[in-house]
């Protein structure tokens, strides 16, 4: 039996990522807190982890500019 996927809204998907950048923990401990996973991280695309780490390093490079 397949699990139905949920529909998440862009603006819970850009504030889920913001949360993540802007607590620095890794991307599956954010996952798990919102409820979006229940165990394993590596069920999370490769496209949440790319914006994250994209949104980080963004961040990062205003704070040395």
């Amino acid at each position: 039996m397949k699990s139905q996927r949920r529909a998440f809204t862009p603006e819970f998907k850009d504030e889920a990522v913001k949360f993540g950048v802007n607590t620095n923990r890794p991307v599956a401990t954010v996952a798990r807190e919102l409820g979006l996973i229940e165990a394993d991280p590596g069920s999370l695309g490769e496209g949440v982890s790319e914006r994250i780490e994209l949104l980080r390093l963004r961040k990062e490079n205003n704070e040395l500019k």
